[in-house]
């Protein structure tokens, strides 16, 4: 009798877990600045549980308004902790969002530029043109005009100001030499596909809010993938998962 209900059990269990695993992929929307770590989280969520991801890729503000509007995504990893938590108490996310990890800023440079002066060498007429993220809508932009406040130096670098989509279109505009640095995030310029080109240094961390990074799983994954993104929403706060943030620059919560 005890044989066959332990036989029993192992057959629900791997039933359970084929199921899972044959379910349709999970579809997380992420903030543009996790372009790089996420395909090593997908890899290692993957192994641990056998579910499929794939990722929808934007600022945090594009993916919040595309939620309400209906888009069907299961997991929602923002730059930030105010665009999921507007989900949340809206009613388009079933959990109140959990900080994964805290993103860091750097300048970065692909000219022939020294950036040993930091952020107060952006006011200099060297310098003709910054680019950052669009600060209404990414976490990092809002961040990184913080940073210019905290310098004194809005007045003299926001003519100078180039706008991007997200922090990626940031990496377009200096990989491309379109500007002469920009605001970028550390998890880019560390990446293996980006390491080695230009120069780049950290932004001070006391001359910007700590840019605490949310995770939530929204309605629309409850409902359609629910066992799944729960099994998400658990590991990206797993040893596993903090060492890679850890590899690609973040801090840790």
């Amino acid at each position: 009798m005890k044989n066959d209900l332990i036989k029993i059990l192992v057959t629900v269990g791997l039933l359970f877990a084929t199921t899972l695993a044959n379910a349709a992929p999970l579809t997380i929307a992420i903030a543009a600045n996790l372009k790089y770590v996420f395909d090593d989280l997908a890899v290692e969520f993957k192994k641990e549980t056998g579910i499929e991801t794939q990722s929808v890729l934007n600022s945090s503000g594009k993916i919040a308004t595309q939620v309400r509007s209906g888009a069907p995504f299961d997991i929602f990893m923002s730059a930030d902790m105010d665009f999921p938590d507007g989900l949340y108490k809206d009613g388009y996310a079933v959990t109140p969002p959990k900080p994964y990890a805290y993103g860091l800023l750097v300048l970065w440079t692909q000219k022939d530029y020294d950036l040993s002066k930091g952020v107060a060498g952006l006011a200099e007429s060297s310098v003709s043109k910054v680019a950052i993220a669009n600060p209404k809508v990414a976490p990092f932009g809002k961040q990184a005009l913080k940073v210019l406040d905290y310098y004194k130096l809005r007045a003299a670098v926001e003519p100078k100001l180039v706008y991007a989509e997200n922090i990626t279109q940031v990496s377009q505009y200096v990989d491309t030499k379109v500007v002469d640095v920009g605001f970028s995030a550390k998890s880019i310029v560390i990446a293996p596909e980006t390491a080695g080109k230009g120069q780049w240094v950290d932004v001070p961390p006391e001359s910007y809010d700590a840019i605490a990074q949310g995770v939530v799983i929204l309605k629309h994954g409850s409902v359609s993938n629910g066992e799944a993104a729960r099994k998400f929403y658990g590991f990206v706060q797993s040893p596993q998962a903090r060492e890679i943030f850890a590899k690609y620059g973040y801090k840790l919560p």
